[in-house]
């Protein structure tokens, strides 16, 4: 039986986070430039101060839209850390929350980074 193929993933690509509603810009970048990354399949990872997470995300729609929901584990300053997270794309930005388990939560918007010839 032939396998269905998935439509291509809107989100797909690197997105620079511009602002979170639970931390300022100088926390975001602490380490590097914040972003939230999604690979063709159902992968990605995202990266803001010290924390860093690998997602296992899902198509799916909101109020009729395309959206994007994830699991995540990493870590925050070294320690075990997990959660989960959603976003749409409005315009040219990403939006969305990132949530730690049992811990802080934050809404994000992020710009879509584009690559350089």
């Amino acid at each position: 039986m032939a396998k269905k193929s998935k439509p291509m993933n809107p989100f797909a690509g690197r997105w620079r986070i511009a602002s979170m509603s639970a931390w300022d810009q100088d926390f975001i970048d602490e380490e590097e430039g914040g972003y939230i990354e999604f690979d063709q399949k159902d992968g990605g990872q995202f990266h803001f101060g010290c924390v860093h997470g690998d997602m296992d995300c899902r198509l799916t729609t909101r109020d009729g839209e395309p959206a994007v929901e994830w699991t995540w584990d990493g870590n925050d300053e070294m320690e075990p850390a997990q959660g989960r997270g959603w976003a749409v794309v409005k315009g040219d930005e990403l939006h969305g929350m990132i949530f730690f388990h049992r811990g802080d939560e934050s809404e994000f918007v992020a710009v879509k980074k584009v690559k350089k010839r």
